[in-house]
């Protein structure tokens, strides 16, 4: 039989470790894993490592925009650079866009802003906020196909724009906990001591503060693992599913495990960039660095990676957030946009310090980029490369060095930390359910092949 598309002599990461093999896609589905599979269509891939596409569980798109952020990224834009880095498929997160998406009518909206403009697939989280539990905007998003729910237990939003995000009291949270919990859904959580961290940055502000360095003191690793526990506490007594967002130290991993070990339904992700950067290089780089939680320090990141390595950590995700140049642009670091954008070197950096730097297993490297996110988020069809399986499919160039230039990035605004880096691997070839999307000789894709999928 001559499948659709076969992937001849590569490395390919399965559940039992890595294995030269072929595989055979038909009709966007792995259809056969083995030796002399004939295809329609052949790449060869032969010196390459053959890895499930990468789901992102943390990026922010800001589409539709409105007045006030129709110049962030967008669908066309963020979904390119999601192919060009390996990325077959993201979580989006509910915030940047206006309106945020925290009822049915603001969810369909977004569908249909991204509608004809996505090149991998996305699914969306709803947003838990105050003002929506009254209103049953949480069952409405649940019956609206979203995966997952975000809030905010730092402070966000914009409360000069109608229908921006807002982070929750902890009533709000208990309540909000309580509805998710009837839906089966997981509830992501950004964990941050609002009061403590916005009355510390407002000291410093006062006290003429500008640096990076003065910005990360005022974000104390204590007031990360408080608010977990809170949360943890509040999942205790509502049996609500959570996932802790972005965490940036170890004892906030430490925090997670001891939870799980008691029964109660918790995980925890890390980002990229809290395991490439740390807190003495910032005011070097400046505030295109900049986020929330911070970049910690050296003893931080290596602890992180222990944590990674262990897999108490569950997946490595971007938090892509995104702006405009001119919000980064600022001689005060407290005045910059806290985000940074990240998802076109997930896959290359991660393989870059994960496995060729620090011995990390391809098997671990396909788990935190892929298969992980899909066991936890309920993505049946998708993480991993097996028989029946969507065929989302990256390509890498193992040992393959390159500078990050600004006019490689596919974002709107070609602004990230990551320029001018050497990154020691490449992505070669992106493929969602049986068609490239990028590779390196044709670039991204001029189609559409990505779909909002509903849950």
């Amino acid at each position: 039989m001559a499948y659709d598309l076969v992937i001849k002599n590569g490395l390919v990461i399965l559940d039992s470790g890595e294995v030269k093999t072929d595989v055979a896609i038909q009709n966007g589905v792995i259809a056969a894993i083995g030796s002399d599979l004939e295809g329609s269509k052949v790449i060869d891939a032969a010196g390459l490592i053959v890895s499930p596409g990468m789901i992102d569980a943390h990026v922010h798109i800001s589409e539709p925009g409105g007045e006030h952020r129709k110049d962030w990224e967008g669908y066309t834009t963020g979904t390119a650079s999601a192919a060009k880095g390996g990325v077959t498929s993201f979580l989006e997160m509910p915030l940047n866009q206006v309106p945020a998406t925290t009822d049915g009518e603001s969810l369909q909206i977004k569908y249909d802003a991204g509608q004809g403009k996505l090149r991998s697939d996305v699914y969306s989280y709803g947003g838990l906020v105050p003002y929506t539990l009254k209103k049953g905007g949480i069952q409405e998003l649940d019956a609206g196909g979203v995966i997952a729910y975000k809030c905010f237990m730092a402070t966000c939003g914009d409360r000069s724009i109608d229908g921006d995000f807002m982070n929750v009291d902890d009533y709000s949270l208990y309540e909000g906990m309580r509805q998710i919990a009837k839906t089966g859904k997981i509830l992501a959580i950004h964990a941050e001591n609002s009061p403590i961290t916005d009355r510390l940055g407002e000291i410093a502000y006062a006290n003429g503060e500008t640096t990076l360095k003065a910005y990360v003191a005022t974000r104390p690793v204590f007031t990360e693992v408080e608010p977990i526990q809170r949360a943890i506490l509040f999942a205790k007594e509502t049996g609500c599913r959570i996932h802790i967002c972005h965490v940036a130290c170890p004892e906030g991993v430490e925090a997670v495990t001891r939870a799980r070990q008691e029964g109660v339904d918790v995980t925890c992700e890390t980002c990229t960039h809290y395991l490439y950067f740390q807190t003495d290089e910032l005011d070097s780089i400046g505030p295109v660095v900049k986020c929330s939680p911070p970049i910690r320090d050296k003893k931080a990141q290596d602890g992180l990676w222990e944590k990674v390595m262990s897999g108490e950590i569950l997946f490595v995700t971007s938090d892509h957030s995104p702006c405009t140049p001119d919000l980064k642009d600022k001689e005060n670091a407290f005045d910059a946009w806290g985000g940074i954008s990240g998802l076109q070197n997930n896959v290359d950096v991660i393989f870059d310090e994960g496995v060729q730097k620090r011995g990390m297993s391809l098997k671990a490297f396909a788990d935190a980029i892929a298969t992980n996110v899909a066991d936890r988020f309920d993505i049946a069809n998708k993480g991993r490369i097996s028989v029946g399986k969507d065929a989302d499919i990256i390509l890498i160039k193992p040992n393959a060095p390159y500078t990050l230039q600004a006019e490689q990035l596919e974002y709107r605004n070609k602004i990230s930390p990551y320029i001018g880096r050497e990154i020691g691997a490449q992505i070669a070839t992106t493929i969602l359910r049986g068609q490239v999307i990028y590779s390196q000789e044709t670039g991204v894709t001029s189609e559409f092949p990505g779909q909002f999928v509903k849950c």
